[in-house]
């Protein structure tokens, strides 16, 4: 499909900044010897490759791989501007420190992640975090502050590494934020505003964010996000009060909706890499499944119910191919403090 108008204008914004450093540095420059001389003949390398960049973007061939002419990967272009050939041509040196940079960049997201299997508050949580690639989408965490338990669960737009930065960003601005202490519909409009003013117009993160009470009470938020499930010993009813996605709107307003669980009672938070999950024949995993499955064992402990939804996502793929990212996570209202 290409590189999008706005992500060329992005680029073309990002390559005369960075000559106009370059400039600056070269003009700058002032130390002799022989380290200066190597650092000033980079100076100069880096300044013709950004001007030949923009002579692409001139003559409309920026984005174009210079060995088989076929589109270089955008994420690419957006991590680094003076990319010029595809991932299937580059050279065996540069595919070896590429592959060596997704698995910093896997084990570096994999950090991130929060505690499994916590409980604090009166809360068990679980979850399950499956990226398709190297790298994932999507978002996951879970913050306590004082007696209250934060949780959050997202979709970035985008795949591969570019959409793992995103998922950093929010992993950062979250845990910056959470401790601040504002009520729950401040810190998203906070959390929307950094995220808008630091992402491309075209990057956004659907989310679910929520802040969970001693006494069971809990406030959530979905920002464009697949509806979670309120698991009861009655009845199983998906929580559809949903906005925007964040990074939109700066301006963007929020207004979660209050619940209040009782003991045993669960939240499902999904993406949609579970239950858009396809079988061999190419049927749809679909949340009424997902349902059935949990109204099978809701009696189990989060983790138990977690890893038995997980089971029964593969069993159903079976040899099918995964195309998503998958994340699940499962939060217990347990203040007799069960077993997770």
């Amino acid at each position: 499909m290409g590189v999008q108008v706005t992500d060329l204008q992005f680029l073309r914004d990002q390559l005369l900044l960075r000559r106009g450093k370059l400039q600056s540095a070269s003009h700058n420059h002032t130390a002799s010897g022989e380290l200066a001389q190597a650092e000033t003949a980079n100076l100069v390398q880096l300044l013709e490759q950004v001007d030949k960049a923009l002579d692409r973007l001139e003559l409309g061939r920026y984005g174009i791989c210079e060995v088989c002419q076929g589109e270089v990967e955008t994420e690419r272009l957006l991590a680094d501007p003076l990319t010029r050939v595809c991932l299937e041509c580059l050279r065996p040196a540069e595919a070896r420190a590429l592959e060596r940079d997704l698995e910093l960049a896997a084990s570096i997201q994999m950090g991130l992640l929060p505690k499994q299997d916590l409980s604090a508050g009166g809360w068990n949580v679980s979850y399950h975090y499956d990226p398709a690639g190297a790298v994932s989408g999507d978002y996951c965490d879970v913050v306590t502050h004082g007696p209250d338990l934060y949780f959050m669960l997202g979709d970035v737009s985008g795949k591969g590494v570019a959409a793992s930065m995103l998922m950093a960003n929010l992993h950062a601005m979250f845990r910056a934020l959470v401790p601040s202490g504002l009520p729950l519909h401040e810190l998203l409009e906070r959390a929307n505003r950094i995220f808008c003013e630091s992402t491309l117009p075209t990057q956004y993160a659907t989310l679910i964010c929520g802040k969970a009470k001693q006494d069971g009470e809990v406030e959530i938020s979905n920002s464009g996000h697949l509806a979670p499930l309120h698991v009861s010993s009655s009845e199983i009813k998906q929580l559809e009060s949903s906005t925007v996605p964040v990074g939109l709107f700066s301006d963007q307003k929020f207004a979660p909706m209050k619940i209040s669980l009782s003991t045993g009672d669960i939240l499902v938070l999904y993406t949609d890499g579970v239950t858009e999950s396809l079988s061999p024949d190419g049927a749809e995993y679909g949340v009424d499944r997902l349902s059935r499955i949990i109204a099978e064992c809701q009696a189990r402990s989060s983790s138990g119910l977690v890893q038995h939804c997980i089971s029964d996502v593969l069993a159903f793929r079976a040899s099918a191919q995964k195309t998503d990212d998958q994340t699940l996570m499962v939060l217990r209202f347990d203040p007799n403090g069960v077993a997770i």
